[in-house]
């Protein structure tokens, strides 16, 4: 029985492997969804100060901005240091049909909660067809066939 090993498809895993990078991670994960008659978006904020958390809405882009201090002193000597420290930002690009005025925003045990509700006039609605007689007579069949 004979085999057939290809020498560079090997080399090729070896270097597609060394060059593959690891996805950057996102400093504020976002969980978004529908329920109801809004939407909602959970984000994950730990050790950020409430003061700090600044959320604008301008031309349908909610920006969000927040904040993580890193702990500064003289006699810190860093064993490891991992968590990012800064401001960070996170826009999201809002579609029509949203009430934008009506925007609930709560931040409890870590995770920033917006509430985004949907407008009045993008909620689907049922019209009835009312039926009046019609004021045009028909003719009569008598008459047709004439």
């Amino acid at each position: 029985m004979a085999l057939f090993t290809d020498p560079f498809r090997e080399m090729d895993r070896v270097v597609n492997s060394m060059l593959r990078q690891a996805p950057a991670a996102t400093a504020m994960p976002l969980d978004l969804y529908r329920q109801g008659e809004s939407f909602t978006a959970q984000i994950d904020l730990p050790g950020v100060d409430p003061s700090t958390i600044d959320i604008d809405v301008e031309d349908r882009t909610l920006t969000i901005r927040a904040e993580r201090r890193s702990v500064e002193n003289e006699d810190i000597q860093w064993l490891a240091h991992e968590r990012p420290t800064g401001t960070f930002a996170r826009q999201l690009a809002l579609g029509t049909g949203l009430a934008l005025d009506r925007i609930d925003a709560d931040y409890a045990d870590g995770v920033l909660t917006l509430t985004i509700p949907v407008a009045e006039e993008a909620k689907p609605r049922k019209i009835e067809v009312s039926h009046t007689k019609s004021s045009i007579e028909q003719p009569e069949r008598d008459q047709i066939a004439s």
